[in-house]
């Protein structure tokens, strides 16, 4: 195949009765993570904070918290207790602040990111004779679409969301939320140059399908590889034209034509479910 870039530009509060209860203390009103670090997230929603605390709670750096959110995050608070890490029990409004949100289901977390691997890295790492699947997002952009797109790849067991080098895309409180945990099950692979990218890929056995909204192979027809790359475009503006040149196939969702297409977040769910299926 030709190559496209080269012709084209303790205890928890509660168990002892003699234990007095957290003080209630203001939060602080910064929308950055205490103290302004650029290695922390501000993550907020019960099932998001809970998932950090289940896959590496060392990240955890503090925790916010309203009062009826005790019960559910027992063991949080007791692991917070015995790593001497702080936590604060606050109201309702202050979370508000803190998340820049009204959808944290009462409880807020400043925690380390987890930084991109190398996509050679990754490729080491997966297991051997198995099926794969792993998402390359080209442009995509919009936060709740990502956390969409992360909750189905956590729910279909993809091994990868392949970032471009140049992708400004982040995981995000928002994008966490929406996740639902998701976040945590699926690792960020950061690319190199495309070219190289993409033989890298082709090594280890993958096969490139460019989703596009018409032109394509009808996916429900089509006979999916057992180690699969999806290239989902952005929203709106699609997939770089040179990108899809370079992908071994091209698929699309058939559909009623009421709609141009559905967002790529229902896509990818979409294209995820069917080849879960063909497995």
């Amino acid at each position: 195949m030709g190559n496209p870039w080269n012709t084209r530009p303790p205890r928890p509060p509660g168990d002892r009765p003699d234990r007095r209860r957290p003080s209630r203390a203001p939060a602080p009103h910064e929308e950055r993570p205490a103290g302004g670090s650029r290695d922390e997230l501000r993550l907020y929603g019960l099932n998001a904070v809970q998932a950090v605390f289940a896959h590496r709670p060392e990240a955890i750096r503090k925790l916010y918290l309203v009062e009826s959110r005790i019960p559910a995050l027992k063991s949080l608070l007791a692991w917070c207790v015995k790593q001497r890490v702080g936590y604060r029990v606050v109201e309702e409004g202050d979370l508000d602040r803190l998340a820049a949100s009204t959808h944290h289901e009462g409880v807020v977390a400043d925690v380390l990111k987890a930084e991109p691997l190398p996509v050679a890295d990754w490729l080491r790492a997966l297991p051997e004779r198995q099926p794969v699947a792993a998402l390359w997002l080209d442009g995509v952009g919009n936060p709740h679409n990502f956390g969409a797109i992360l909750r189905s790849a956590a729910h279909f067991g993809v091994a990868g969301i392949l970032l471009p080098r140049d992708s400004t895309l982040a995981l995000s409180g928002a994008a966490a939320r929406v996740a639902e945990g998701g976040a945590e099950q699926v690792p960020l692979v950061r690319m190199g140059n495309p070219e190289n990218a993409i033989a890298q890929l082709r090594g280890a056995g993958f096969t490139l399908a460019a989703t596009v909204v018409r032109g394509g192979d009808d996916l429900f027809a089509a006979s999916l590889p057992q180690r699969l790359v999806y290239v989902m475009g952005a929203e709106g503006e699609g997939m770089d034209t040179r990108l899809a040149a370079a992908c071994d196939q091209r698929l699309s969702i058939p559909g009623t034509g009421a709609v141009e297409s559905l967002n790529v977040a229902a896509a990818t769910a979409v294209f995820l479910a069917q080849w879960r299926a063909a497995r």
